[in-house]
């Protein structure tokens, strides 16, 4: 069981290859040989977005360069399908039930806020792998959503990102905000920001490369887009796909709003043409400078998407696209399919690293946004020393095309929906098998044999078939492991059979 380890503690678990507890360059020069570090992390983007996923409507040309010069990663998830719970993962290797944050972070403004909802933030006690690098003499920018914590209501400020390591930061207070003419801080001053949302993350975080050129930076560039609302869009990037017929997947599930989907799917392929022409400028940047050659590139999102997918739009917390609804239940509103269905957990995965991962690498490997911690120490140079309180493991040897034995491809994922509905859901997925469990509407049980329905369409949960019981068996186990090994406060409730205690924890 893991146990809470002070700050400057888990300092003495890292060093930078000179020696225990010095997480500091020997000289200029060793500065000088850390590679930058740009981490870029989209909204609500579906691996299925990028050309280089073998989608051939995908129009993505840079996304698409950056991974024909490094790698493609096929199989990278997150471990919990909606925004903040999954940043919370990104940023400290945890998993979302450890962190406390189960569902997306009820902003300011929003139907649903509460004093309650207001105070739940990413705890200042959570380290994050950005104060490692910043002890590193790395120079550190966050430039976007954060999506951990309100501080515009909170007089001392402490979610605000530069309390985890970050020295400077531009972008979005809240959760969501408009595509266009949005409210953002800057200069640590909440304005309307005019213009195209993502276009003026661009520019701030092309100012921050220009200023930090000159000596090793770690920027975290993250996107709003290809969030909702999707209009309006700039007329490039809606001219990538004016006139296309773009296909709708599951188009023959039962009674499929198809001509709302084909507009809502239009409308959110252009945001990631905006996403993908926002990177183009920042690549451009990097080569103006002449800093191209030492600098890491890694692409990917907060989550998946769904459109149209098994009768569904939206991620974890999805909407039915159908033209009639379920009706509701006790917990489940009925417009909404709680889900872990893998297009809302796959995510695109992309590392350009020039001079260290061959061109056109692609990886069939299961990583997960827990892997981001560690993977990016070590490409800092940052040695990572076990024992350690991160669940995430490096994927630099994978990168780097050594032989890995026995590298573990299965993945367990959580979601505790308790926005808009009541779902409390666990998942173990094997590369063959997947099960679901909701303990708390245990009838929404799920199994998946993902050889031969890759596109989980057929639940088998409730087959008497003697394969399918054993595989139910050994994932029920895997599940019940994996929640005791991460101390889930969802398991005690589970062996009382009592759940109301647990929803009064984390609503």
């Amino acid at each position: 069981m893991r146990s809470k380890i002070s700050f400057n503690a888990v300092l003495g678990c890292y060093v930078l290859v000179i020696g225990c507890y010095s997480l500091y360059p020997i000289d200029a020069h060793a500065q000088r040989t850390q590679p930058n570090i740009i981490f870029i992390c989209t909204d609500d983007q579906a691996a299925w977005t990028v050309g280089a996923s073998g989608n051939s409507e995908a129009i993505t040309p840079n996304l698409d360069r950056l991974a024909a010069e490094g790698a493609y990663l096929s199989n990278t998830f997150v471990t919990t399908p909606v925004c903040s719970p999954s940043r919370s993962s990104i940023f400290t290797s945890k998993y979302a039930s450890e962190t406390n944050i189960p569902d997306f972070i009820v902003a300011p403004g929003h139907k649903l806020i509460s004093p309650e909802k207001l105070a739940v933030g990413l705890d200042n006690k959570e380290v994050t792998f950005v104060e490692f690098l910043r002890k590193a003499g790395y120079a550190t920018g966050l430039v976007g959503k954060w999506h951990l914590g309100d501080w515009t209501k909170d007089p001392s400020r402490k979610f605000h990102p530069t309390n985890y390591g970050f020295e400077y930061y531009m972008g979005i207070p809240s959760g969501g905000a408009q595509s266009v003419d949005a409210d953002m801080e800057k200069d640590g001053i909440i304005s309307k920001q005019k213009g195209f949302t993502d276009n003026i993350l661009t520019k701030n975080a092309v100012k921050y490369i220009r200023e930090h050129k000159d000596k090793p930076f770690f920027l975290c560039l993250m996107y709003r887009n290809p969030h909702s609302p999707w209009r309006p869009a700039p007329k490039e990037d809606r001219a990538v796909y004016a006139g296309k017929d773009l296909t709708i997947p599951h188009l023959h599930y039962p009674d499929l709003d198809t001509i709302k989907l084909k507009e809502m799917m239009e409308d959110y392929m252009v945001n990631v043409a905006s996403v993908d022409r926002n990177v183009g400028d920042i690549i451009k940047e990097l080569e103006h400078l002449g800093i191209s050659e030492n600098t890491i590139v890694i692409f990917t999102s907060d989550n998946g998407f769904n459109m149209g997918h098994n009768g569904i739009w939206h991620k974890g917390n999805g909407l039915w696209a159908t033209r009639t609804l379920p009706p509701s239940t006790e917990n489940i509103d009925g417009k909404y399919r709680p889900n872990l269905y893998d297009n809302s957990l796959k995510v695109p995965g992309i590392i350009r690293w020039p001079g260290v991962i061959p061109p056109g690498l692609r990886l069939s490997n299961t990583v997960s946004n827990l892997d981001w911690f560690p993977t990016i120490l070590q490409m800092a140079g940052v040695e990572l020393i076990k024992p350690t309180f991160i669940r995430g493991r490096s994927i630099v040897s994978l990168l780097k095309g050594e032989k890995v034995e026995k590298w573990d491809n299965d993945i367990y994922s959580e979601y505790s929906m308790i926005n808009y509905c009541r779902a409390l859901m666990r998942s173990y997925r094997t590369p063959q098998w997947k099960l679901v469990r909701d303990y708390l509407n245990p009838e929404r049980d799920e199994l998946y044999d993902l050889k031969n329905d890759p596109e989980e369409r057929h639940n088998l949960i409730y087959e008497n078939r003697e394969d399918t019981k054993i595989v139910i068996k050994q994932l029920d186990k895997k599940i019940l492991d994996h929640m005791k090994e991460i101390n889930d406060p969802l398991l005690q409730a589970i062996h009382k059979k009592d759940f109301k205690d647990y929803l009064r924890s984390i609503n």
